[in-house]
Formats: structure tokens, sequence, C-alpha cells
């Protein structure tokens, strides 16, 4: 059987083939879990110390080749430079922090219920699962690759880890990080479309994936079916709560960046302004930032949103316009065709205002660079309007009135709150994940992978009963005396 040739292209320069490999087939895919697993057996007792170099050694090759892996972010997936650079920094940092993981504590000691003779100790440990099996998205070729396979190496696991196909050079690049630093056979980046995501699935233990709500459905139920520890982190129609008193220029100039960056292509980025009283001040405002941000080749130091990844990413961002123009919507900025598929997947960035809150077009994800601004007469309104949507992963609430913005981060229904601060941005050292649509199962990043990634099991250790002593006889004669 011929495997099926995969290509990754430059989004703004389509036949730019930036890399061709053949697609890993499901047979494949378990033998080399098979061979991850034996690997596996050695590496969990390599102990911290020889985890915590592998990583650390990791990291100042990262650091090493942080000029080439930046060229190549931007040239595979259309990353803006100083964004790219920025994710090979935190590459970096990713990898330093788990292996000084490495030697965090494994476990619990707990006070016994043991006979009063028989001291013992009550304790827990973690232990690793086995293979972890990580099915990864383009947008980050490099930084989520690196905190899902940091933290399972970390703890003793090995990894299978399946990249986009739209960013085969860089998970490619992942695997050059840690060649010759871990045992043979630990870690394999195995490149491929659905049957290999599937087989990725069905031969690990343990599973984690970032990427689109159907399919992320799709994995949890695979691995539920399978009884395998699962995580999944999916879309987001993100709101930035804006409250009468919100700095203007401040604020739209935070909001156009978060909204536009990167193309909109984040799960992090800003889909929906709710604006609390007149909106109409704000918006002006907020086109204007629209405006001035820089758009074109991602190559350049100054650009901040250029193509997005694919052309279908540009129909639907453009049929996403088209839709909300047919429904009386305005379309503020953006919306028309711009460059050929030749000259690149580019988009210019889209705001849309005078839209019913119930439209598709405000309720689902476009993925693209594309945000709708919303009116609110009151506070209680516009907590309301964030929450109608079936995702809930992040929302920003701006302003300066601390008790309103404590009431808003109280009723915002997401997993992560940002009061004065971009939807975008994730600290790799706190937990991560969203509620409803957004994410199922545990969280991940900082502290909560090393938990995810490891099972809990509880040893009571009793030492061997002490013999009890004899009674001593009676004495009645001396008890007379």
């Amino acid at each position: 059987m011929v495997s099926e040739l995969i290509r990754s292209r430059s989004p703004q320069c389509p036949s730019d083939v930036v890399m061709e490999q053949a697609a890993v087939s499901p047979d494949e895919v378990r033998a080399l879990a098979a061979r991850a697993r034996t690997a596996q057996a050695g590496w969990c007792r390599e102990g911290p110390a020889g985890r915590a170099a592998a990583l650390r050694a990791a990291a100042d090759r990262l650091r090493d080749r942080a000029d080439a892996l930046t060229d190549l972010i931007v040239r595979e997936v259309g990353k803006p430079a100083s964004e790219a650079r920025a994710e090979v920094d935190r590459g970096a940092a990713i990898l330093d922090y788990y292996a000084q993981a490495c030697f965090a504590a494994t476990g619990d000691v707990l006070p016994p219920s043991l006979p009063a003779h028989q001291p013992g100790l009550l304790f827990t440990e973690r232990r690793p699962h086995g293979v972890a099996g990580l099915v990864t998205p383009w947008n980050f070729p490099l930084a989520i690759p690196l905190w899902k396979a940091a933290p399972a190496l970390a703890t003793g696991n090995a990894v299978l880890l399946k990249p986009s196909p739209d960013a085969l050079a860089c998970g490619d690049a992942v695997a050059g990080l840690f060649e010759g630093l871990l045992p043979s056979g630990l870690l394999h980046v195995v490149p491929g479309g659905t049957e290999t995501g599937r087989a990725v699935v069905e031969a690990s233990d343990i599973v984690s994936f970032t990427g689109s709500a159907t399919v992320g459905a799709q994995v949890a139920v695979a691995a539920a079916h399978a009884g395998l520890p699962v995580q999944a982190e999916m879309g987001g129609q993100n709101a930035a709560l804006v409250l009468p008193d919100a700095d203007l220029g401040q604020t739209a100039a935070l909001l156009a960046s978060a909204a536009m960056g990167y193309a909109g292509q984040k799960c992090t980025a800003t889909r929906r302004i709710v604006v609390v009283g007149d909106a109409r001040e704000f918006t002006e405002a907020l086109v204007a930032a629209v405006a001035s941000l820089r758009f074109g080749d991602p190559a350049e130091p100054t650009v901040v949103a250029g193509p997005v990844i694919d052309a279908a990413a540009r129909s639907r961002v453009f049929g996403a316009v088209e839709a909300a123009r047919a429904s009386g919507a305005r379309i503020l900025t953006g919306g028309t065709g711009g460059p050929t598929a030749d000259d690149g997947f580019f988009v210019a960035p889209v705001l849309i205002d005078r839209i019913d809150p119930a439209h598709p077009v405000a309720r689902e994800e476009t993925f693209g660079p594309l945000a709708t601004i919303l009116a609110a007469p009151d506070l209680a309104s516009a907590v309301e309007l964030v929450n109608d949507v079936r995702y809930g992963l992040v929302t920003s609430v701006h302003g300066h009135d601390v008790g309103a913005l404590l009431d808003a981060v109280r009723g915002v229904d997401t997993g992560l709150i940002r009061v004065n601060a971009p939807t975008t941005g994730v600290d790799f050292h706190a937990p991560f994940g969203g509620e409803k649509a957004s994410s199922y199962g545990p969280r991940e990043q900082g502290a909560a992978a090393l938990h995810f990634y490891t099972s809990v099991r509880t040893v009571t250790f009793a030492a061997p009963p002490r013999p009890t002593r004899p009674t001593p006889p009676s004495h009645p004669a001396k008890e007379a005396l």
C-alpha cells in the first residue's frame, strides 16, 4: 500500500511547498507505539535528573536555532515575524519550566489508619501512563507540541506526536530538538491526516488534542470508548466586555490586536466586542485602531495581520461577511477580495456591527480576522450576551470600576478571564482550558499538566505486626504482702 503524500505550503505564497512527506499509516503508528512503549519502560526509571537534563538540552538547542525556527514558522504558517519569535522564546521557556518540574513532588504522605502496635505509612504516588498521543494544530506549530510533549516526557511517558498537515516542517523541527537526547524510540513524530490521527488515539495510553470542536468531540468519544484519559482543547467565540469607564483609545488598540493579530487565527482571539451602553464612540475608536494595523507580508517586522492558512479559510471569512451583509449587518472594515490565490491567502481585517447576536456569524467561530461589535444596555445584559454561545474559553473585561469588574468576573462562564488585558496570551505555568464546548477533560499546562500525564495510586505500607508481650504470671503470696 502506497502512503498518501501530504504537503505543507506557505500561505503567503502557496506555490512554495515547504515540506512534502508520506503519511504514516495506521499499521506504522501501531508499530511505533510498540517501540515507544518499550523505550518508555527505561525512561521512567531514568530518574528526574536524567529527564531534566534532556529537556534542558532541548531548550538550549531551541535557543541556538531560534532565528531559523522563527523564519520557518513565518514561512510555513504565515505567522507575523514578531509573534513567531515570541513563540520560539516561549517554547524554550516551556522546556526550562518542565525540566525543573521533573523534581516536583510526586505524591503526598497521609496519616495511616493502622493499629497502634503496627507502625506504617499511607502515601500516594504518581506514575506515567505509558505512551502519550498528542494531536496538535498548525497555528502554534512549536509551542503547542512542546507544552504537551514536555510535561509528558518530564513525568516519564513516551510520545507519539501528530502535527497538523499544514505544519509538517515545524513538526519535524520539534523532533529535531530532541534528537540524540532521548532513548531511541521514545518520541516519534507521525505526519498524516485523519486515519493517522485516529490510529494515534487508538494506540496510545493517554491522549491530548488541540483543534476544532468537531474533531475534538470525536477524539473525546474515541478515547472514552477505549477507556483512555483524554483532554481536548477546542474552539472559542471569545468576548471582550467593555464597561462605560474603559479608556477608549487604549482599549480599542488592545482589542484590535487581540481580534486581528495573526489574522485572528488563535483559539483565544477576540471574536465579539460587547459594549455596555452607547457603542458609537467606542466603535469609531475600534475602527480607527483596526485601520492602523499593518496588514501584509508576515516576514515584515511591523506586520500584525498576515494571510489565513489556506483557501478554505479565506472562503470561510468571505462567506461570513456575505452572510452578515445579507442579514442587514454593517461591514465597517475589510470584507473585500484582496490578492488572488497565487499571491497568498490574504484577508483584510473585518469588523461588523448592527448584527443580530443570534446570527451564526456572531455565535460561531470563523477562525479568521473577523469580529462583531454588540451593544448591551447594562452589565447584566452584557454578561448574558457573553455567555450566550456554546463556547467558554476566555473573556476579557475592560474598565476602572472595581465593583463592576468583579461583578463581570463572577458572571462570565469561561475558563479564562483577563481583566484589562487581551483575550490572547497564555501563561504556560498556569492551568489552561475552557468551559462548555471549548474544552473536555482536565486542564493543561502548568502543574495541571504534570497531574494529567500521570495516574495516582495509594499505597499503605505497614510494618509487620509487633508480637504482643505475654502477661507476666501473678504471685498471690507477694500480693498478700
